[in-house]
């Protein structure tokens, strides 16, 4: 990141929430051990399997096309974006049984088109989200490193566990791993893959594989690939105190983004790490306009296109585990009981694990309650589900300032709403402003993801 320092805020630049944080009856109001920088990076998070990003307009690209990816990693490379992100989908989510249509589904291979990317940009880092579940360490650490030296030093790995039977079926091994152990594993496979990169003899006897390895490949100028992890439990924060460069679970309000720093900093200093040795870039959705009036009429806008009537029933019967179509998107919650406890994992983790008997009725007292229709709660329930910063370009080059100047965050890994133009706004409004206010880069610190995340040589 830019080695030019911050000028310290004085409180009155503050909001009245940052204000009390700020001074509040803690000394250090994160950490005495955390020390912010006061800057920002961001990542850019091409998602492909998702329910956010808009595909239904003139300008939508394709999801596997070479150009969408092509013309978004080169917007966020002339914004100086740190990173370029890719999700990753092992199986086609699902709805009652069948293929989930309404949603956007599938996407190439991670590696192999960060790959093709190195070749067309020269210093936005490039992030691959990988399985410890479905893949063996030795594999995927040697085709990890062999992307860090074809980009010179930019490669990250999203460290990512999965545990269910639905999953596992595509790899005749479904369920092998109780939910309770996807850490323990996942930490066991991280310190194979180190020992590769540091081109060490490997000699490995776990739970679940043997390895008889040696490393092979050549450090890269960054040393190893930069560790993302988003895990937000206490499970997932210590794995990632333990392991992770940068952590990237969403927190919206900067009351919450500070709680969850003071957690993953306290977990940090107890596993014997420098707080600064792990980043927080949370996922966020930025929706931009001129003036506020204008920011809240495109937010309602874009909400209208992200879930529309058919989303707004699909989004219930994951819960509600029935055929809800009879009822009228304009209406009231469904007042029928669910068929089903507990809703599955078919459309991903974000619908995992909620009881539905229990969440159906509180959903239907709740939208009772504020005299909402299926539609306009799905639609609130839809953006709740993602942190989202919304506002004009200066209210919200402030808003994240504020979260830069307590050090809640040291930046964000953003999803577009559309692609490939969803950062355009980004781009040529908030990051100039952001630059202005002293905490976004002018330029590239160096030619590494570690340097531009201000992270040390691995």
């Amino acid at each position: 990141m830019s080695s030019t320092s911050t000028p310290a805020l004085p409180d009155a630049a503050l909001s009245a929430e940052a204000a009390a944080l700020a001074t509040g009856p803690a000394a250090h109001p994160i950490h005495p051990d955390h020390t912010p920088t006061g800057q920002l990076a961001f990542g850019a998070f091409f998602q492909g399997v998702n329910s956010s990003t808009i595909w239904r307009l003139p300008d939508s690209g394709d999801q596997v096309a070479w150009e969408s990816f092509d013309s978004l990693v080169r917007t966020a490379e002339r914004g100086k974006f740190a990173a370029f992100f890719l999700g990753e989908g092992l199986r086609l989510r699902e709805h009652r049984g069948v293929p989930f249509e309404l949603d956007v589904a599938g996407r190439p291979d991670a590696q192999t088109l960060l790959a093709a990317l190195a070749a067309v940009t020269e210093k936005i880092g490039l992030v691959a989200t990988q399985n410890t579940t479905y893949n063996d360490p030795v594999d995927l650490a040697r085709r990890l490193q062999t992307l860090d030296l074809l980009s010179a030093g930019r490669a990250g790995w999203n460290i990512v566990t999965t545990d269910n039977a639905w999953t596992g079926e595509n790899f005749r091994r479904g369920g092998y791993l109780d939910h309770a152990d996807r850490y323990v594993h996942a930490e066991a496979f991280v310190r194979v893959a180190e020992q590769y990169w540091g081109g060490e003899t490997i000699d490995h006897d776990g739970a679940h594989y043997s390895v008889r390895a040696q490393g092979d490949l050549p450090r890269s100028a960054q040393g190893r690939p930069v560790l993302f992890q988003a895990g937000a439990s206490p499970a997932g924060q210590d794995f990632a105190a333990r392991t992770a460069d940068v952590v990237f679970s969403p927190h919206g309000t900067l009351e919450a983004a500070v709680d969850f720093r003071r957690s993953v900093t306290g977990r940090v200093v107890a596993a014997g790490r420098d707080p600064a040795a792990v980043k927080i870039l949370p996922g966020a959705e930025i929706i931009l306009a001129p003036t506020e009036a204008e920011a809240e009429e495109k937010v309602r806008w874009v909400r209208d296109l992200q879930v529309g009537p058919e989303q707004a029933i699909a989004l219930l019967e994951q819960y509600w585990g029935r055929d809800l179509s009879a009822f009228d998107p304009d209406g009231p919650l469904p007042d029928v009981a669910p068929e089903v406890s507990e809703s599955g994992v078919t459309r991903g983790a974000g619908f995992q694990f909620a009881k539905a008997e229990e969440l159906t009725r509180a959903w239907r007292e709740e939208a009772a309650a504020k005299g909402q229709s299926i539609l306009e709660f799905a639609r609130v329930k839809a953006g709740a589900r993602r942190g989202t910063f919304t506002g004009s370009y200066d209210a919200v080059a402030d808003r994240l300032v504020e979260f830069a100047r307590l050090g809640a965050i040291d930046g964000l890994n953003i999803t577009p709403w559309l692609i490939p133009s969803g950062l355009d706004d980004i781009v040529d409004h908030l990051v100039p402003r952001l630059q202005e206010r002293g905490a976004y880069p002018a330029d590239y610190a160096g030619s590494t993801l570690r340097e531009n995340l201000g992270l040390d040589p691995a």
